[in-house]
């Protein structure tokens, strides 16, 4: 049986008020290292806020997450942010790249506190955006690149230290039908290299390029 990358035991996440809303109930899930999952759910549904659990970016009011073994919930948030930093790799929707720096000064930022030598991370910083097609591109900036290139840059910067996990958040949402199957195409060539990747969307013809689809309505892990 696969070893777990994610395990979220019995987690709610409550948001303050008065008055006080569960935005998402208790909910269990596990991804195995190496799985590709998809979590769909309308606007509202609570996707969002499983996003943020998933990438240590939020805490569960209730609950456990464990990610790779390790308890996290209560971890200092220091410690998180370092887990976070040499485990996840995030890609959004509206791309996040700076406009007036170049695919490589992009890729490059992801690691820009990291403590390696600049020469090294200009190495991985290559390697990443060579292996999204664009080795070409390096000195070109985001305004003269395509959506789904500017997407693809996204992926490198996100992959350019072999995280553990790759989180999307609705990655397509941006791009054209043609551009958005190019982009999952990459997803599954990275998870067939050994990548685990989640991918946060409402489109179920993104949803259901992944070996398995997660659904959340109101706040309900409702089919897995």
């Amino acid at each position: 049986m696969s070893e777990a990358l994610i395990d979220l035991d019995a987690v709610t996440k409550t948001f303050p008020g008065p008055p006080s809303v569960e935005v998402l109930h208790q909910t269990a899930i596990t991804v195995e290292k190496g799985g590709y999952a998809s979590i769909i759910g309308p606007s509202g549904s609570g996707k969002s806020t499983l996003l943020n659990l998933l990438g240590l970016l939020d805490r569960p009011t209730t609950g456990e997450y464990r990610f790779d073994g390790v308890p996290t919930t209560e971890l200092a948030d220091e410690d998180r942010a370092r887990l976070r930093a040499r485990s996840i790799g995030f890609v959004f929707q509206s791309f996040h790249l700076i406009p007036e720096r170049t695919v490589l000064e992009n890729v490059l930022l992801s690691t820009l506190y990291s403590g390696v030598p600049r020469v090294e991370r200009v190495d991985l910083a290559m390697n990443a955006i060579d292996r999204v097609g664009l080795g070409h591109r390096v000195d070109y900036t985001p305004l003269t690149l395509s959506g789904g290139e500017r997407q693809r840059v996204a992926v490198a910067r996100a992959t350019m230290t072999s995280p553990k996990l790759l989180l999307a958040d609705e990655p397509t949402g941006n791009l054209d039908q043609r551009t958005s199957g190019q982009v999952m195409d990459l997803f599954e060539e990275l998870n067939a290299e050994g990548m685990t990747v989640v991918i946060i969307t409402h489109d179920a013809a993104v949803a259901a390029r992944a070996r398995r689809v997660i659904r959340i309505v109101d706040g309900t892990v409702v089919e897995q």
